[in-house]
C-alpha cells in the first residue's frame, strides 16, 4: 500500500477526473480525452457520465508520462472548518485528518473565513452558522458573489437554527446543512457527496 510522507497509508483508492487533473497538473478536458482514448484506464459510474480512475491506473499513467508520484498527496479534498469554538475545531481537524483523504485548515470568524477561502481554495467549507462577527448567510453570499469560488461547496452546521433559517441559508448559497451534534461519519458522507463531479 502506498504510504504518505508521515508513514501513514493513503486511503483514497479511486479518483475523479478533476482530482486526476489537479494531481497531474493538466486540464480536466485532457484527462477526459486520455480516458476516452483508453490511455488512462478507469470506469464510468453506472447510469451517469462520471468517470472514475482507480489508484493503480493513475500510478501507471503517471509513470508513463514521467509525472512525480509525490503529486498523489495533492489529491486530497481540501476542507476549511469555520467555527469559533476551539474544541469543535480541534476535534473536526483531528478526525478529518486521521481519515487520510482530507487536507484541513481552519478559521474562527467570517472575515478570516473569507481570507482563508481565497488563499486555501477549499473544495468544501464546513461553516458554523453563528460566528462572532457575521452569520452564515453573509459568508455564503460573499463566497457566491466571487466568480472564482463558484466550485466551493458549503455545509452549514448549527445547533440552534429554525427550519425557515435553513431554507434561507440554502437560498444564500449553502449546499447542505447538518444539525449539531452530528457524527464524523455524517460529515464525511456529506463532504464526499458534494465533491463528486
Amino acid at each position: 500500500m502506498t504510504k504518505r510522507t508521515d508513514g501513514r497509508p493513503l486511503t483514497k483508492g479511486v479518483f475523479t477526473t478533476g482530482e486526476v487533473a489537479e494531481i497531474c497538473k493538466v486540464s480536466q478536458q485532457t484527462v477526459i480525452r486520455c480516458f476516452d482514448a483508453g490511455r488512462l484506464r478507469g470506469f464510468r459510474v453506472p447510469g451517469s457520465r462520471f468517470r472514475r480512475i482507480p489508484r493503480e491506473s493513475l500510478i501507471q499513467f503517471m509513470k508513463e508520462h514521467n509525472i512525480p508520484l509525490d503529486q498523489l498527496e495533492m489529491g486530497k479534498t481540501r476542507v476549511l472548518v469555520v467555527d469559533d469554538d476551539p474544541a469543535i475545531v480541534e476535534m473536526l481537524v483531528e478526525l478529518l485528518e486521521r481519515d487520510g483523504r482530507f487536507e484541513v485548515q481552519t478559521a474562527s470568524t467570517g472575515f478570516d473565513a473569507g481570507m482563508r477561502t481565497k488563499e486555501f481554495r477549499p473544495d468544501v467549507i464546513v461553516l458554523d452558522y453563528m460566528l462572532p462577527d457575521i452569520n452564515g448567510n453573509m459568508v455564503c453570499r460573499t463566497i457566491r458573489a466571487d466568480v472564482t469560488l463558484q466550485s466551493v461547496r458549503i455545509i452549514i452546521v448549527s445547533g440552534v437554527v429554525k427550519r425557515e433559517d435553513v431554507e434561507e441559508l440554502l437560498e444564500s448559497g449553502a449546499d447542505d446543512f447538518l444539525q449539531k451534534p452530528f457524527s464524523i461519519e455524517q460529515l464525511v458522507t456529506k463532504i464526499t457527496e458534494l465533491v463528486r463531479d
